[in-house]
C-alpha cells in the first residue's frame, strides 16, 4: 500500500459509483443511442478503413504468455466428399486474447487490491475468468464517433522517438492544429507513428520497454472530456518507461482501475491517418466491438473507422 502521485490523481478521478454501485461499463456509458446516431451522419463515402493487426504467426510477440495466434485447418474442403459434390472447409485458432490489436477490459489492471467501482481481485478466478467487468460487458456497445489526433504529425516526425511523452497538451495542441475536438462518449485515437517500426518488421523495437506514448497528464484531460475509450497505435497506450519512479504503467492503473475507461493497444492508424489529412476530416463513426468472450480481460479486436 504504497503512496505514490498516480494514487492520489487516481482518487480524485475516481468514477467509482457514478452510474451505480453494480456498474460494469465505465466510460462506455457516455456513449449514448443519440451518441451514436450523431456518428453514424459522420459517415459521408462509405470508405472503411482496417485499423487491426492481422492474426497471424507474423505478429509482434515474442513468445511467453502472450505468443502469436495459431492458426490450424481442421478440415479440409478435400477431406469431405458428398453426393451432391458440396465442400467444407473448418479451422480453429489458439492465441491469448491480447496478442495482437486489442482492447483492455476493466479487470485488466488494479491496484491496492482492487479493480474497477470496488471489485476486489478475488472477482478474476481461475476458473471463470472476470466475474466483474469483463470485456463480455462493454463489447457490444464500442460503435461511437471516433476522433484520431496524429501527434507525430504535430511534431513533424515519422513517428515518435524511444520513450517520448505525449502531454494534455499535446492533445490541445493536435486539436487545434486539426480542427477537431474530441468529446463525451468519443472513441479518442491517437497516432505516435510506432506503428510504422512494426510494419518494418522490427518487433523487438515495437514491443520495447522504451516505446513512446501518453504521459500520466493526458488521464484529467480524458476524464475531463468524457473520453468512451481511448487507444493508440503502440504496444502499451502510455509512455515506457513511466515517468513515476517505481511505477510499471501508472496510466493504466489511473484509467482502468480509477475512471473506468476501456483502452485499445496496437492499432493501426497509417492509412486512416493518411486519409484524414488528404481531406481535412479527423472526425468518423467508429465501431470496436471485438469479441464476446465470458469472463475476458481483454480482447482481440479488429476496429474499423467509416468515412
Amino acid at each position: 500500500m504504497t503512496d505514490f502521485e498516480f494514487k492520489a490523481l487516481g482518487a480524485k478521478l475516481s468514477n467509482w459509483g457514478r452510474w451505480g454501485d453494480d456498474d460494469q461499463l465505465g466510460t462506455v456509458n457516455f456513449i449514448t443511442p443519440e451518441k451514436r446516431r450523431a456518428a453514424a451522419a459522420l459517415v459521408k463515402t462509405g470508405t472503411t478503413f482496417d485499423l487491426g493487426m492481422p492474426f497471424d504467426d507474423k505478429g509482434p510477440q515474442a513468445g511467453g504468455s502472450r505468443f502469436n495466434p495459431i492458426h490450424k485447418m481442421t478440415k479440409l474442403l478435400t477431406d469431405f466428399a458428398a453426393p451432391d459434390g458440396m465442400m467444407v472447409a473448418d479451422d480453429i485458432v489458439i492465441m491469448p486474447l491480447q496478442c495482437a490489436t486489442q482492447w483492455d477490459s476493466l479487470a485488466h489492471v488494479g491496484y491496492d487490491g482492487f479493480v474497477y467501482n470496488g471489485v476486489p481481485a478475488s472477482a478474476v478466478t481461475a476458473m471463470s475468468g472476470a466475474t466483474r467487468n469483463s470485456f463480455s460487458q462493454v463489447a457490444p456497445r464500442l460503435i461511437t464517433r471516433g476522433v484520431l489526433l496524429d501527434i507525430a504529425a504535430l511534431k513533424g516526425k515519422e513517428h515518435l522517438d524511444f520513450s517520448e511523452e505525449i502531454t494534455a497538451d499535446d492533445l490541445d495542441a493536435a486539436e487545434q492544429r486539426q480542427g477537431v475536438r474530441a468529446g463525451s462518449g468519443d472513441v479518442l485515437l491517437f497516432r505516435t507513428g510506432w506503428y510504422q517500426v512494426f510494419l518494418n518488421g522490427d518487433s523487438e523495437n515495437y514491443l520495447s520497454r522504451r516505446s513512446p506514448g501518453l504521459g500520466i497528464s493526458a488521464c484529467e484531460w480524458l476524464h475531463d472530456r468524457e473520453i468512451a475509450a481511448v487507444a493508440g497505435d503502440n504496444f502499451a497506450v502510455e509512455v515506457m518507461p513511466s515517468t513515476e519512479p517505481g511505477t510499471g504503467l501508472p496510466l493504466h492503473m489511473v484509467l482502468i482501475r480509477d475512471l473506468g475507461l476501456t483502452l485499445g493497444e496496437m492499432f493501426n492508424l497509417e492509412e486512416l491517418a493518411a486519409a484524414c489529412a488528404q481531406d481535412g476530416v479527423w472526425e468518423f463513426m467508429f465501431s470496436g466491438i471485438g469479441i464476446k468472450v465470458t469472463g475476458s480481460v481483454g480482447s482481440p479486436v479488429t476496429p474499423i473507422a467509416i468515412k
